[in-house]
């Protein structure tokens, strides 16, 4: 099965299997911190509990390391056993819409060696539209144990970057809009542009213009540039937006893929690390 359910799914999935179904509210909004988590209170899918992704799917920020750094593995596993799930429970994720929170917490999971997590393909907003109801009531899980068997090789870190990008060894992305990759406006940041050598796949354009996931055969298109035998390492501003390109590619076929959970405001936090504003 693909890691997309739509409402229907899981709407039989909560009838059928309740009890081993787990699912997590994303929504958040990197220019209102609260206001996640305060939609969350007013109104969610019946059952699911909330993460934010500053506090449960981020560590802390340092001086380096990015924006949002990955979250420590066995806290993140103490936390996934806290709201109720084990290595077998099935997760479904899910986000207003189809926003990049969504796929860093699947990704997370995935990391951590998770075989069961899925998006809510549409968000929120498509289970509303499809008429399913709603609740502000808050859950209470029942508490299990997760352990983590972590896919260390599903990432780089800024030496292992440094030297593929030296060497030739791997493609880099970086999936911010075009306007941020070349450096014409920076909202976050200190310093504008990109890492050099990166190439632009913004994250948007892996959904269609409904602002559904594009299916298989539509994403193998988009990224029909990039070479299936090559290493491919995702990035973003920090390592967030870069998710959803991460898995579009694992959809679209493409097996060597990585995420730089640095990613540029990891990069820029060397002083000594050059910028680009060319367009590759």
């Amino acid at each position: 099965m693909s890691v997309l359910v739509s409402s229907e799914w899981l709407a039989r999935r909560l009838k059928d299997q309740p009890e081993n179904t787990a699912i997590i509210d994303v929504r958040f909004s990197l220019a209102d911190p609260e206001a996640g988590r305060t939609a969350y209170e007013k109104s969610h899918i019946p059952g699911a509990v909330y993460l934010d992704l500053n506090k449960d799917l981020s560590g802390p920020v340092q001086t380096h390391g990015g924006n949002h750094p990955l979250p420590d593995i066995n806290n993140f596993a103490e936390k996934m056993g806290e709201i109720g799930i084990d290595n077998e429970t099935t997760v479904v994720i899910y986000d207003q819409d189809n926003d990049m929170f969504s796929a860093r917490l699947w990704w997370l999971l995935h990391y951590a060696g998770h075989g069961h997590v899925y998006i809510l393909d549409g968000g929120l907003a498509s289970w509303m539209r499809q008429g399913h109801v709603t609740t502000n009531k808050i859950p209470v899980p029942e508490v299990k144990q997760f352990k983590p068997s972590v896919r260390a090789n599903k990432v780089v870190h800024i030496d292992g970057v440094k030297e593929r990008l030296k060497n030739g060894s791997a493609v880099l992305l970086d999936s911010r809009a075009k306007d941020r990759y070349l450096g014409k406006t920076e909202p976050l940041y200190a310093k504008a542009g990109h890492i050099p050598g990166a190439k632009n796949y913004f994250w948007k354009d892996v959904l269609d213009e409904n602002g559904l996931w594009k299916n298989d055969k539509e994403l193998a298109s988009h990224f029909k540039a990039l070479s299936k035998d090559d290493e491919i390492i995702v990035s973003c501003g920090s390592g967030v937006s870069a998710c959803p390109n991460v898995l579009a590619l694992k959809m679209a076929g493409y097996e060597n893929v990585k995420l730089y959970p640095g990613s540029f405001s990891d990069w820029i936090s060397y002083e000594e690390n050059e910028v680009e504003t060319d367009a590759e």
